[in-house]
């Protein structure tokens, strides 16, 4: 497996979109330091942009690999090497070539203008990790789509349509749903609703570390009074890396018992 993750990660950083996804998180990291000229206002501006951004570029890389990769994939799979290994290395090059050019893509601009010595070190680097987490979460949603489906219309649409119902259609539900039972206790349906979406829980993990109460939506708040700070923070970072592991096993379920 290291040796396909090793082979995926290299092809894709020497790939031309590589260089793009990095260059566009530089200049977005140059660009909102010089319009803010505040490090901590910049960390809020790239909340609001990379926690829809991040699972949308997940999504069509993890998608678009697979189908591109899918005649070297078969001469692997006539090979003596596990299934599950081929894909996963593939899963893990993709998510971490990904990950890696989004943290010096936005560490370089950071950290030259002085991040070291700035309070928002921790808002920041939280920032990168949550960003870290849903890459590796979309682009493993995105495989299981790829692998389920062998029309690449059909898995490029259906892997669009997750990012669109869990970044957009989702909190519209979510909202109606809140303004239709008003008069019933929605604590505990609030923090499930949110738990059910990465996206959303990513948000409310920064938000809970930012003290930003302008920011904070109805479940933010719900999630921030119900759990505190502290304990927010872990069950939200448990719950993230539940869904890092669930298309994990996916991929490994699919991978095992589809005819190629």
């Amino acid at each position: 497996m290291l040796k396909i993750l090793k082979y995926s990660f290299y092809d894709l950083i020497r790939s031309r979109w590589s260089y793009v996804y990095f260059l566009f998180y530089l200049a977005l990291g140059f660009v909102l330091l010089f319009l803010n000229n505040d490090v901590s206002k910049a960390v809020i501006t790239l909340m609001n942009v990379i926690i829809v951004l991040i699972p949308l570029i997940g999504t069509i890389f993890g998608v678009m690999y697979y189908y591109n990769s899918r005649e070297f994939t078969e001469l692997l799979l006539a090979q003596p090497i596990k299934r599950t290994s081929i894909f996963m290395g593939q899963y893990f090059g993709v998510a971490g070539s990904l990950t890696l050019s989004l943290v010096l893509g936005l560490g370089i601009p950071f950290l030259l203008y002085g991040l070291m010595r700035s309070n928002a070190i921790f808002d920041f680097s939280l920032l990168l990790v949550t960003g870290a987490f849903l890459t590796f979460i979309f682009v493993g949603l995105s495989f299981v789509i790829a692998i389920s489906n062998e029309n690449k219309i059909k898995g490029f649409g259906y892997a669009v349509l997750l990012w669109l119902f869990l970044a957009v259609v989702y909190d519209g539900l979510f909202l109606m749903s809140l303004i239709m039972f008003e008069e019933y206790p929605l604590d505990t349906f609030s923090l499930v609703a949110t738990s059910l979406n990465p996206i959303d829980l990513s948000r409310i993990l920064i938000l809970l570390k930012l003290d930003i109460s302008a920011l904070l939506g109805y479940t933010g708040a719900i999630f921030k009074k119900f759990f505190g700070t502290d304990m927010g923070f872990l069950v939200s970072m448990a719950i993230l890396l539940a869904w890092t592991v669930l298309p994990i096993l996916g991929l490994r379920y699919k991978a095992r018992r589809k005819d190629f």
